[in-house]
């Protein structure tokens, strides 16, 4: 995985995470797990993320009963995580935006790379 990739994951994790919550309540493990489907994020990512969420007031919890096993935590978005994520989604909007802007049309081969122009005759040349 690239340095830039490894970034931008980290980047927009909390942001998936509301975009997710936003569509229905969920577990953690059921975050991670469509998580790790969508961006390859691993499973020990979302604790302390979905902790750190909580701590700021953008989810909640609840328990609720689980039939194959001990009650489940759930996670529910409350109206400083939507306003969050509405927040967030502009913001990430604006900078795709941008970013779309900047390398539309870029060189993205070998064949289509901007060459260099010739010296001009007064610039020395530094090739031995």
């Amino acid at each position: 995985m690239s340095e830039i990739e490894i970034q931008l994951k980290k980047g927009v994790l909390g942001l998936c995470v509301l975009a997710l919550l936003s569509r229905g309540d969920s577990y953690a493990y059921e975050i991670a797990s469509r998580m790790a489907d969508a961006v390859d994020m691993g499973e020990g990512t979302i604790y302390p993320l979905m902790r750190r969420m909580q701590s700021e007031g953008l989810v909640k919890t609840y328990l609720e009963e689980s039939p194959s096993g001990p009650p489940r935590k759930y996670y529910t978005l409350t109206e400083t995580g939507h306003a969050r994520l509405a927040e967030q989604v502009g913001e990430w909007r604006g900078f795709t935006a941008a970013v779309d802007t900047l390398i539309d049309g870029a060189a993205t081969s070998p064949e289509t790379a901007v060459q260099e122009g010739p010296l001009d005759a007064g610039e020395p040349s530094h090739e031995a």
